[in-house]
């Protein structure tokens, strides 16, 4: 199985002051860089990264790592738009593995867990005590679908809601908070 990872990192991270995709774990790597590392450690390759608010910089940062960067243009849509970006530049593969930049807490026994399941029909979102999260595994057969229902800052949520995925509990595995402010940065994270 060929399975693509997609990095959303194309938010301005307003909630945040500054893009999360720059923001830096206590050993200083930027959090696009460890979630590019994350996804290409666990199997997925190739790893795309969408980037839109602070291309350059961010892009930057990704210039020594194997992965394929997409500008959002219209970024500034929301997620929709950037999932959608990401869609319309893969390559043929069975599945797409897609996590958002700002989950520090994301592990790669969580990913591997989500990427066992790839399929060309699956539809598979890690959940973490009862709650929805990533990452999502989208099969093809639900690509044009996905890229079709993404709009705002909803990504593939309404597509989800219509077409329930089979969720798989990775609570023991990793922390699947996304981070939106400052102050719940982990210890030793800080913005750039």
């Amino acid at each position: 199985m060929q399975i693509v990872g997609v990095v959303l990192a194309a938010g301005a991270g307003r909630r945040m002051g500054a893009p999360k995709a720059l923001v830096r774990d206590a050993a200083g790597t930027a959090w696009v860089v460890r979630t590019s590392r994350l996804l290409a450690a666990s199997g997925c390759d190739p790893v795309v990264v969408v980037v839109g608010a602070a291309a350059a910089e961010v892009t930057a940062e990704l210039t020594d790592e194997p992965v394929r960067v997409v500008v959002a243009t219209n970024w500034e849509q929301g997620m929709g738009a950037s999932l959608r970006a990401a869609l319309d530049a893969l390559a043929p593969a069975d599945a797409a593995l897609v996590v958002p930049v700002d989950l520090p807490g994301l592990t790669e026994a969580a990913v591997r867990r989500i990427a066992a399941e790839a399929d060309r029909d699956a539809l598979v979102r890690a959940v973490y005590d009862g709650t929805p999260g990533h990452p999502v595994l989208l099969g093809t057969d639900h690509w044009s679908g996905v890229r079709e229902a993404a709009v705002g800052d909803q990504g593939a949520r309404s597509y989800l809601r219509d077409h329930p995925p089979r969720d798989i509990d990775c609570s023991a595995l990793a922390d699947g908070a996304d981070v939106d402010r400052s102050e719940q940065l982990p210890p030793g994270h800080r913005l750039s």
